[in-house]
């Protein structure tokens, strides 16, 4: 009898673990937004959303939805992003920046921010008794328009090499250095610049054998086939570290801006802005790996093989090869820079997640962006989905003090934002206080 007893209380406990589980699973899949239900609008959005748009939630074109909705920009006044319960937030950095943009950490810790609007690089060091930063230094100026920013080699540097919207210079460089001790060297030239998207990206593959540039397309939705300014553009472009040219490495990528390594895959990221104009819900931006001579749309096709009606009847030889991006992101919500996260001790982050920097939209109804986003990983894949991580960044009313356009991870493993509303860099870190 007691053998008995004892079994059937094990029974007991193993369906009781069982239904418990069921219960929390399905509570976090009601969690997630999903369908019609996904697509947000900036005031709806709180930290510990989980979004999932699919290519069955993509609308077909809707011209008609076309609207010109750009941000509001407002005064800060004293406002911090928001997030999770678990999360401190403070301000890190402000004042003096003209157009900040694109962060990256450096082996050694510290933080190289690209000033495009100055044209200069900048060197952030260490966290003051303030929470500041506790140095602060102009590392290069006289560049046009910089934006990526990067170390060769990883493990001992000799160079640091920013992209400009139309060159790749590179200066030398040692672990510490707060100040470039050599003239600029260009090492790619001829990049195509001139209309729209501006930036450029760079990184280097994992051995450090090759140098991806990302060139953004000069337009919305012109033909190359009949528009030469687009030759080169809407792709990533590959070279060797000495700045020769080697391929087109991935195409059709309309923009391309934040790009990135995965630390244990060794495959390229592309954080991306799609096209505007075909409706509030289309195209979605996305975060995706990228393919060796993959085709990923533009201008012809978009995800999911459907044609871009600007274009119809052209190029039905590609239709087939047009890869669907990883994770799908809101249409029109500026995906800029993004990070793989290579730290620990954040609560509901995992090493090597996404971290993607959302500047905000412009052509949708529905305000959407102004975010951190945080895009859960597992052994290099995604699951689709990612989560609203730092928001906040606009007010009750629909207007807007912040725009997140860079991110980075810290040696500290607290995450850096740096946005272009205020013009200010935030540091966010594990702890209940915000200040």
């Amino acid at each position: 009898m007691r053998w008995a007893f004892h079994l059937g209380m094990d029974n007991f406990r193993r369906t009781a673990v069982f239904c418990s589980a069921v219960l929390l699973a399905s509570t976090l899949a009601a969690q997630v937004k999903t369908g019609q239900a996904a697509f947000e609008d900036a005031v709806d959005e709180k930290p510990g959303n989980r979004i999932h748009i699919t290519l069955a939630d993509v609308p077909p074109p809707h011209p008609d939805e076309t609207v010109a909705n750009g941000p509001q920009l407002v005064p800060r006044n004293g406002a911090i992003p928001i997030a999770k319960p678990g999360y401190r937030v403070e301000l890190y950095a402000e004042g003096g920046f003209k157009i900040p943009r694109l962060i990256r950490t450096a082996p050694n810790g510290d933080l190289f921010l690209a000033d495009s609007g100055a044209g200069s690089v900048i060197v952030l060091r260490g966290v003051g008794a303030n929470g500041r930063a506790a140095q602060r230094e102009v590392f290069a100026t006289g560049l046009n328009k910089p934006f990526g920013i990067n170390f060769w080699p990883a493990d001992n540097p000799q160079y640091v090499y920013v992209a400009n919207t139309d060159s790749v210079v590179r200066f030398p460089y040692k672990n510490g250095d707060l100040k470039a001790t050599g003239a600029a060297e260009t090492i790619v030239t001829g990049i195509p610049g001139g209309g729209g998207h501006w930036t450029r990206d760079l990184v280097f593959s994992k051995d450090g054998q090759r140098m991806f540039v990302s060139v953004g397309s000069g337009s919305n939705v012109d033909d190359p086939d009949t528009h030469p300014a687009e030759n080169h553009r809407a792709d990533v472009l590959e070279y060797k570290p000495n700045g020769t040219f080697v391929k087109v490495f991935a195409y059709g990528i309309r923009n391309c801006v934040g790009e990135a390594v995965q630390p244990e895959t060794g495959e390229l990221w592309c954080s991306v802005n799609e096209r505007d104009l075909l409706g509030n819900h289309l195209v979605p931006d996305y975060i995706t790996h990228v393919q060796d001579g993959g085709f990923y749309g533009w201008p012809w096709w978009y995800m999911g093989g459907k044609q871009d009606p600007r274009h119809a009847g052209k190029h039905p030889e590609l239709q087939a090869k047009v890869i669907t991006p990883d994770v799908l992101m809101q249409p029109h919500n500026g995906s800029l820079q993004m990070t793989f996260y290579e730290g620990k001790g954040l609560p509901g982050v995992a090493k090597g997640d996404i971290f993607a920097a959302e500047h905000g939209s412009w052509n949708r109804k529905e305000r959407t962006g102004y975010e951190v986003a945080h895009i859960p990983m597992k052994n290099g894949k995604s699951f689709g989905e990612y989560e609203d991580f730092l928001t906040g960044f606009t007010t009750p009313d629909g207007k807007v003090w912040g725009r997140p356009v860079g991110v980075t991870v810290a040696k500290d493993n607290s995450i850096i934002v740096v946005e272009d509303g205020a013009n200010t860099v935030w540091r966010v870190t594990k702890g209940e206080k915000q200040n």
